[in-house]
């Protein structure tokens, strides 16, 4: 059976390596220092290593998407403005000292695929890496009270930090993402909707000729974070176009299972 096209755009983000196009916010700019607890992750699987997006909540724990952590035997982190691998080998990068050594988990009931339709899709997409160490970052990002996202208006501002591609080449042949390993910032809005899969993530414009930033392949896991603050309120899920515009979608953190989950691993 034919998947969706929204299907295969997570797989493919789940299948990326370090060396492919990666998911990572598109119309905006860097972000320096302003939002240092958003860090790179990197996980293995014993065949090969994806990237993604992490937000520090503890000196020793970092919140991501589940699809980010599933599988992985794995993982690393690093809060560096910018990652320059260089011609390192990967074994050989990830030793160097930038990187933190971690410990994946996944929330019980992730699935990909397990119905039809978007809310059937991708469910309870919530992940956490625990740290072998402190980072060396004196602020972190906040937790959302329970049904938070549920007081917000059309349009809120939401703001989205992440790591990888953000330009999209088009010309000359098949077009293509390109981009650094930098911490990047774009502006965005919440889309108030009263479909079902409301319940589970929330909807985010990703629409250049608004001005708007949006995310696309490898930012996954990576937080969208209220306006101006680090509260957090969901993590980036999915995309529903290869052209990473339209809308995007990002699992709601503060309901009660993926709070539950959360806090299992704060001290």
């Amino acid at each position: 059976m034919k998947k969706p096209l929204f299907i295969l755009i997570l797989v493919l983000v789940l299948s990326l390596s370090l060396v492919g196009t990666a998911q990572a916010i598109t119309k905006g700019g860097p972000d320096g220092d302003a939002h240092p607890y958003v860090g790179l992750l990197l996980f293995y699987d014993g065949t090969g290593y994806w990237r993604c997006t992490g937000s520090l909540i503890a000196p020793q724990v970092v919140l991501t998407a589940g699809h980010c952590t599933d599988g992985a035997i794995h993982a690393w982190a690093t809060f560096a403005t910018h990652v320059d691998r260089g011609t390192l080998p990967i074994d050989q990068w990830l030793s160097s000292g930038l990187f933190i050594i971690g410990e994946a988990h996944t929330a019980p009931n992730f699935c990909i695929g397990c119905s039809p339709g978007l809310i059937g899709f991708d469910t309870h997409d919530v992940g956490v890496v625990t740290l072998d160490q402190a980072a060396s970052v004196t602020q972190f990002a906040a937790l959302p009270s329970e049904g938070f996202v549920d007081t917000l208006t059309m349009k809120t501002t939401v703001d989205l930090v992440g790591y990888g591609v953000q330009t999209r080449v088009v010309g000359g042949g098949s077009p293509f993402w390109i981009g650094t390993l930098d911490r990047f910032f774009a502006p965005s809005n919440f889309i108030a909707s009263q479909d079902k899969i409301a319940d589970q993530y929330i909807k985010l414009t990703a629409n250049p000729a608004q001005g708007k930033g949006g995310t696309c392949f490898g930012d996954s896991g990576g937080a969208d974070f209220l306006g101006g603050t680090n509260k957090i309120l969901a993590v980036n899920s999915f995309v529903t176009n290869g052209n990473c515009s339209g809308v995007t979608y990002s699992n709601r953190i503060d309901l009660p299972y993926a709070l539950k989950f959360i806090q299992g691993f704060l001290p």
